[in-house]
């Protein structure tokens, strides 16, 4: 196993003994605390800020739903004299109107009766079997796989700090 690679770091108060060490955990710990106590704070004032918003678009948006089911509606009972030969859209004076078809979509409720449902009926095509790597076995049996070109199997070591009463867990890639 290859010797651990120095980290490189700017000038730091490295602690010189354990009780330096446990103080500076129980720094981090309580600036991790004073971090969620801000971040709280900018949560509450933006979900303020969002919902004074929200509340002054309303009108507005309901207004833009009323004109547009209008105008849709409009539309609709003019749509011959709008759409010449196979046009869907139609050019007005300021903006456009237009029809869309969306592509095919399927939806599958139930999938185990439908998967079985189609191999009884012999439509074999309309499945699909995903062939892919196994990554839980290649862990499992490493040597098995050795030399195997395009298997690389990758650790790392990281360095974790978590000081008590946190829930924020901090952690560096050392390299």
């Amino acid at each position: 196993m290859s010797k651990p690679k120095p980290m490189k770091t700017d000038a730091l108060a490295v602690p010189s003994s354990r009780e330096e060490a446990e103080q500076l955990l129980a720094d981090i710990g309580r600036l991790q605390r004073q971090v969620t106590t801000v971040e709280s704070g900018m949560n509450d004032r933006l979900s303020k800020v969002k919902a004074e918003y929200e509340l002054k678009a309303k009108p507005l948006n309901d207004e833009i739903s009323d004109k547009f089911r209008a105008l849709h509606v409009w539309a609709e009972a003019n749509r011959h004299d709008l759409l010449k030969g196979r046009a869907k859209t139609a050019k007005l004076a300021t903006g456009e109107v237009s029809w869309r078809i969306t592509p095919p979509s399927v939806r599958i409720t139930g999938v185990k009766v439908v998967i079985e449902r189609l191999k009884q009926l012999g439509l074999h095509q309309m499945l699909r079997s995903k062939e892919e790597p196994n990554k839980e076995a290649i862990l499992a049996a490493p040597d098995k796989v050795e030399g195997v070109k395009g298997i690389s199997i990758t650790q790392r070591e990281e360095f974790v700090a978590k000081p008590f009463e946190s829930q924020i867990e901090r952690v560096e890639v050392v390299r």
